[in-house]
């Protein structure tokens, strides 16, 4: 690595980063430029600035990505309906190609030479981060101290702060056991008991959703309206992407709804059990295939599903700004020109149920789908030559005594 003279740093407040912050300015004597993105995750983020002031760093950047977030990461992924593994909904692995696109600008703008970031080198972040930096800043420098240091505990880090006079909050009792990552569209949980495979997650770990079993006995009913597969309104009332995402996730999560328990296969090549809050993105999957199943070509519809996997992989995997995943991208923009309608949910214990859909563009025809006389709109005779055309490569490998 040649020499450091300004590195750009993804910055909490907390207790990693604020070790990293001074551990950067020691050990590459560098001046160090601190990022901390407002993302949803719930807390505040303005005392980031005095933590970074108390440590000596001058340049600082406090940004509100919100709707950004939301607009052009969340609400593309979900046009492709993905999901990794069958089962999540890529809260954390969505939010990272922002923090690197915003990390690389910033050091363009403020003439850093290198980027850093607190993931470790046992997860997928570490990855994302720094795949999606070289993506848009090819001979951008990345500085991981995790792979570098050997303040391999938190009483290391506690130990360093004191012996460097970082000021850290050091409440007992009051720390999650848990390893917790939060945004707009959900927030994780690993570690403590979570890394037995085994052991159920204790009830007061969840902080987004209430149980089904303590959510109200009667159902709250919702209508979203879709423009080009995004939702664009609740119950008529016209919102901006970070709004709609922040009411989908108080409606649902007071219903029960969003709770995943998952052992997924990490990029780097670990199985890894975490638990999950995505009350939002969970109506947000199942209403947008609703509105899909009446808008959208059968055959254009099966190849969004065939890619999903791949797409989903490509986010999870950190390949956000990747030629394929772009192109992907592009199709399934492209496959969203009729996505329009409304589509109405019944929320109900944990359960997202949709009672009814609608749109100008819907290709359902009832004289065509209908159980009581079509009126000739259909000739049910024709069903028998479709058939035996496409029975005819079955029928001749049965002669052949092929089963």
């Amino acid at each position: 690595m040649s020499e450091i003279n300004k590195v750009v740093l993804a910055y909490s407040g907390g207790l990693d980063t604020s070790v990293i912050a001074q551990w950067l300015q020691q050990t590459y004597d560098c001046e160090v430029v601190t990022f901390t993105a407002d993302i949803g995750q719930g807390e505040e983020v303005e005392p980031a600035r005095s933590k970074a002031e108390a440590m000596g760093i001058k340049e600082i950047y406090i940004e509100d990505l919100k709707e950004e977030f939301v607009r052009d990461f969340v609400y593309p992924m979900f046009r492709a309906n993905a999901l990794y593994e069958g089962e999540y909904l890529l809260g954390t692995s969505i939010a990272r190609p922002l923090i690197a696109k915003r990390l690389v600008e910033i050091a363009a703008e403020t003439g850093a030479d290198a980027i850093s970031h607190g993931a470790t080198g046992k997860g997928n972040d570490q990855v994302r981060f720094e795949l999606g930096a070289y993506a848009l800043s090819p001979s951008i420098q990345v500085i991981a101290p995790w792979r570098e240091w050997d303040l391999s505990s938190r009483d290391r880090l506690l130990a360093y702060c004191e012996e460097h006079g970082i000021p850290v909050e050091k409440k007992l009792g009051s720390k999650s056991p848990y390893s917790m990552d939060a945004n707009l569209l959900h927030i994780s949980y690993e570690g403590d008991i979570l890394e037995d495979p085994a052991a159920e997650p204790q009830e007061p770990m969840w902080l987004w959703t209430v149980s089904p079993e303590a959510a109200p006995d009667e159902a709250t009913y919702l209508e979203l309206e879709y423009e080009k597969g995004d939702i664009i309104a609740i119950d008529g009332n016209k919102l901006s992407p970070a709004n709609v995402l922040e009411q989908l996730n108080k409606i649902a999560g007071t219903n029960g709804i969003g709770r995943a328990d998952i052992v997924e296969n990490r990029y780097v090549g670990m199985k890894s059990r975490g638990c999950y809050e995505t009350p939002g993105g969970t109506v947000m999957l199942k209403a947008h295939r609703a509105i899909e199943s009446i808008t959208m070509d059968r055959e254009l519809a099966h190849l969004k599903d065939d890619l999903m996997p791949r797409y989903a992989s490509l986010v999870y995997n950190g390949y956000w700004w990747s030629p394929e995943r772009t192109a992907i991208q592009a199709l399934v923009d492209n496959s969203q020109q009729f996505v329009n309608g409304k589509v109405r949910l019944k929320l109900y214990k944990g359960n997202v149920i949709v009672v009814g859909r609608e749109s100008e563009q819907s290709l359902f025809d009832e004289d065509i789908a209908t159980f009581e006389d079509d009126a000739g709109a259909y000739d049910q005779a024709d069903a028998a030559g479709f058939i035996k055309l496409n029975a005819l490569r079955l029928r001749i490998a049965a002669q052949k005594g092929r089963k």
